[in-house]
């Protein structure tokens, strides 16, 4: 299993999907450290851009919106950028490393999703990708995203290059054991802390992120042989 945080480093939450102001503020008071407007509009949690910049201004400093984007084109991306200025790209679709990189503009950060099944080389798919700041490790479902599905997670292996983001069908229920078996940079969830598509719900996000904290306790007692 990948190694990618350091023993005083902890695990950073990302929560996606969100479409109202109620949940942006109930993610950040959970401890979200960023959040998540799916700008895909096959999605059932899509948000238009002016909707996603309106709910991205309700963010306090040091929380960053994330948008997930597929297949979109480059004006497509750059007006998402000029309407949220701190934002950091998240590709799902079939987005090459050099399509990624003319999106960032070399400037942007972005992350690329890696769609896990058996036979997937996640060590070449990183590698293909040396600008990305981190990989976000999803479900392989059809079509795009991983439909709230939760992956083998010994698919992933030691070395992988860049940051590991865990997604995937995680939850409060099931985070910990996520955090101790892969050790991701961060992790990523979205159906998990949902009373519907695109209807977060507080209690669940507060769980998601003290269950988040209690796994880096664990990984601490761990590392130090406790």
């Amino acid at each position: 299993m990948p190694a990618t945080l350091s023993r005083a480093a902890r695990t950073r939450i990302k929560i996606c999907g969100l479409t109202r102001e109620a949940d942006v503020d109930a993610a950040v008071e959970a401890g979200a450290d960023a959040v998540g407007f799916v700008l895909w509009s096959g999605s059932a949690r899509h948000v238009t851009l002016a909707r996603a910049a309106e709910l991205a201004r309700r963010l306090p400093p040091f929380v960053m919106p994330v948008g997930l984007f597929v297949n979109a084109t480059p004006p497509e991306i750059d007006a998402a950028c000029t309407a949220m200025p701190n934002l950091l790209l998240q590709f799902h679709g079939d987005e090459t490393p050099a399509q990624c990189d003319a999106a960032s503009t070399g400037r942007r950060p972005y992350m690329r999703a890696a769609r896990m099944k058996p036979g997937f080389d996640l060590l070449d798919f990183a590698q293909s990708y040396p600008n990305a700041q981190a990989i976000l490790l999803d479900a392989h479902v059809e079509g795009y995203g991983g439909g709230g599905k939760v992956f083998d997670w010994s698919l992933v292996p030691s070395g992988v290059l860049r940051p590991v983001v865990l997604s995937g069908g995680l939850s409060p229920a099931n985070v910990i054991d996520g955090v101790l078996r892969v050790r991701p940079w961060a992790v990523d969830v979205s159906s998990g802390v949902e009373v519907g598509k695109g209807l977060k719900d507080a209690e669940l996000m507060r769980r998601f992120c003290e269950a988040v904290r209690e796994a880096d306790a664990r990984r601490a007692d761990a590392d130090r042989g406790e």
